[in-house]
């Protein structure tokens, strides 16, 4: 499997609530950076990951070697929010990435 059929696969499977084919594309020591915080540890990510439930509409994907990026929209309380997250791969599992995005419509519901 190439880095963007992980990849792809990874977020397929987050779709889907299928978070054990999800676990099997990371490393166990996975990185997650975000704009409201950052996941030290596969089991980290995932707590966090099967309580939100976050749905992705992907709309580009681009490779260079062990790098991943896509644009994406992250269902984020019913609202489609803009992101670009930069996936990173060692020996074929995700081992980190980061994700950005505005946040201020999150920050609007919540008045």
């Amino acid at each position: 499997m190439n880095t963007t059929e992980t990849v792809l696969r990874f977020i397929n499977s987050l779709n889907e609530e299928d978070f054990t084919t999800a676990r099997e594309c990371v490393t166990d020591d996975l990185t997650f950076t975000g704009v409201l915080g950052t996941r030290h540890g596969a089991d980290a990510y995932f707590t966090d990951m099967e309580r939100m439930k976050l749905k992705y509409n992907i709309r580009k994907v681009f490779a260079d070697g062990n790098d991943v990026c896509l644009w994406y929209d992250v269902i984020m309380d019913n609202k489609p929010i803009l992101s670009c997250g930069w996936y990173q791969l060692e020996q074929g599992r995700i081992h980190s990435f980061q994700v950005v995005f505005d946040p201020r419509p999150l920050f609007e519901t919540a008045k």
